[in-house]
């Protein structure tokens, strides 16, 4: 049972006419009776709250930063028309900050027998999947003394899907992958290693690509063309222990390895390379293995949007032996990690020969875009240290990245924004030269 502000203004109103017309006690308690009476009357004439019957229906996900709808259907199996209020109740991060009173409360008035629908507008704010909380309805009776009041569980969840925005660099790089395939209107050859079909030779063409045998056989020169190695695979390896947590503006840096390996994917994938996805700590937090061209994309954005950071060390053996055994055959493993000196050291550096000795291997790290700023910086004595703080962390990572290099490591170091694309560069720079 609730109460509502009329019922206050009622008593107030009693307590005015006890004090000026009736003040004694059979007044007093004329003026209780009666607001009890209405109180009274007003829960037996108010809808109950227990014979209704909710269902849900709305979107299941939703992009980070965009809006998803949940409608809620309210039906009235008695006999009494419902006047209510109704809270729908989600965690804290479906809305942004101070909106979540606006948005989970509607008003509702159902005849008996009938339904009404209600929409729930949820503004995520983080990642993963968010399970709808309880239903609370208080039905008001009709003179709105009081109300009666219960809640119902109506499962439903939103999953939350990162907001891939690095999408926007995609064309261009389709172009550049379209260039190598020598798909263009523009007068080149495509490049690569893989053979695709012989052609008259013209000027400005490689003589090295002539074909003197084919030459023979027709009235005309050939030469060669290439294109670059298509069906390889692709194992995208997100490392979720204590790095990835650390925070690069106002994310994780695994969100931005995500964004990175969400555009690999979509670019690899057009390229006609087979995807796969592993991310791993201590032991393995998400797989996607084996699925078609046009699933890949799709999968890999759902397996993330669970993942958050582990705060515990990653177990770089455990993480190469998966990584071997999910990829037997040669592939190009790109394992998006931390460039930190101490972690590089301890653990990957360690395993590294175990995975260069059959895999082509890409290392990507989310630099701090802060640490350019303190390094640049000058005027004070605490700008000064500062700066040579930044310089020798800068150090360090291009001490790293270069004993990466004398494994024949690719190495990818960049800030949030600029890591997807600088990704995808790396990634066609070795499909051109050939060494997928």
């Amino acid at each position: 049972m609730a109460l509502t502000g009329r019922t206050a203004l009622l008593a107030l109103a009693g307590v005015l006419v006890v004090g000026l017309l009736l003040p004694s006690a059979a007044g007093v308690g004329l003026v209780c009776g009666a607001v009890l009476a209405g109180v009274a009357a007003d829960l037996l004439l108010a809808a109950p709250v227990r014979s209704l019957r909710l269902t849900r229906s709305g979107d299941t996900s939703v992009r980070l930063g965009e809006s998803a709808h949940v409608t809620l259907t309210v039906e009235n199996t008695g006999r009494r028309r419902l006047r209510a209020r109704i809270r729908d109740a989600w965690p804290p991060s479906s809305w942004t900050p101070g909106s979540e009173q606006a948005a989970s409360r509607h008003r509702v008035d159902v005849p008996a027998g009938e339904r009404r629908r209600v929409t729930t507008v949820l503004h995520p704010t983080r990642r993963g999947d968010r399970p709808a909380h309880r239903v609370t309805v208080r039905s008001t009776g009709p003179l709105g003394l009081a109300a009666r009041q219960g809640s119902h569980t109506v499962p439903w969840t939103v999953r939350v899907l990162p907001p891939f925005s690095s999408r926007r660099h995609l064309p261009s790089r389709l172009s550049r992958l379209r260039e190598l395939d020598g798909r263009t209107s523009l007068l080149t050859r495509g490049q690569g290693t893989e053979f695709d079909s012989l052609r008259e030779y013209a000027p400005g063409d490689d003589v090295r690509s002539i074909d003197w045998r084919a030459s023979a056989r027709r009235s005309a020169v050939a030469v060669r063309t290439w294109r670059p190695e298509r069906d390889r695979r692709v194992l995208v390896v997100l490392d979720t222990g204590r790095t990835s947590a650390g925070r690069v503006g106002d994310a994780p840096r695994l969100d931005a390895a995500m964004d990175a390996a969400l555009l690999l994917a979509a670019l690899a994938t057009r390229a006609g390379d087979r995807v796969d996805l592993l991310a791993h700590d201590r032991r393995a937090r998400a797989s996607v293995q084996g699925r078609p061209a046009a699933e890949v994309l799709p999968s890999f954005v759902n397996a993330m949007a669970v993942l958050e950071p582990t705060l515990v060390e990653t177990d770089m053996r455990a993480l190469v032996s998966a990584v071997l055994r999910r990829a037997p055959q040669r592939s190009l493993v790109v394992l998006l990690t931390t460039l930190d000196a101490a972690p590089a050291e301890q653990g990957l550096l360690t395993v590294l020969p175990r995975l260069t000795g059959r895999h082509e291997v890409l290392v990507a790290s989310v630099a701090d875009p802060r640490t350019e700023e303190m390094a640049a910086a000058r005027g004070t004595v605490e700008a000064v240290y500062g700066a040579a703080s930044a310089e020798r962390t800068r150090a360090a990572r291009r001490q790293t990245a270069e004993r990466l290099g004398r494994h024949g490591v690719t190495v990818v170091d960049a800030p949030p924004e600029e890591l997807p694309p600088a990704l995808a560069d790396a990634y066609l720079a070795l499909k051109a030269a050939g060494r997928l």
